[in-house]
């Protein structure tokens, strides 16, 4: 990944295991393009799904765009991902298993072109959450140990 970056799932960080990244590029509208760069942009509640042999990007919200007309785009339509074909068979092989889906991390620009970071994930259950969070508070507490010394 590189590139600024738009927006960020930190939801999904928090909800699935990760398990491989991706990166595809969006067919976008005009009035889409001028909407991500103001910023209009929620991936929060997107997820990606294959539908004959091309992969698109499901409740991706991207709002109006302040100066458009009524050629606007609509905000919660399907959007088309650019990837290859290998890399498409390879993750139908991998959606067929039980409990894996496909969820945008992120949304960045890489040489004037909108890019969104994929990836392979699996659900966390509420223990795999709290054990989480208490690896997360050690770590915090041997870092204040380490630096009082």
């Amino acid at each position: 990944m590189a590139g600024n970056i738009i927006t960020t799932n930190r939801k999904a960080l928090h909800d699935y295991f990760i398990l491989e990244k991706y990166e595809a590029g969006i067919a976008l509208k005009g009035t889409e393009i001028k909407a991500i760069r103001q910023g209009k942009v929620n991936i929060k509640e997107s997820f990606a799904r294959i539908i004959k042999g091309e992969v698109y990007l499901i409740n991706m919200h991207i709002g109006h765009y302040s100066h458009g007309n009524i050629y606007n785009h609509e905000p919660l339509r399907d959007r088309k991902l650019l990837m290859h074909k290998k890399e498409i068979a390879k993750l139908i092989g991998k959606l067929s298993q039980k409990g894996l889906t496909l969820i945008p991390l992120s949304l960045y620009f890489k040489k004037n072109l909108v890019k969104v970071e994929l990836a392979l994930v699996k659900g966390k259950k509420l223990y795999d959450r709290r054990e989480d969070i208490k690896k997360r508070d050690l770590q915090r507490e041997e870092k204040k140990y380490k630096i009082d010394m």
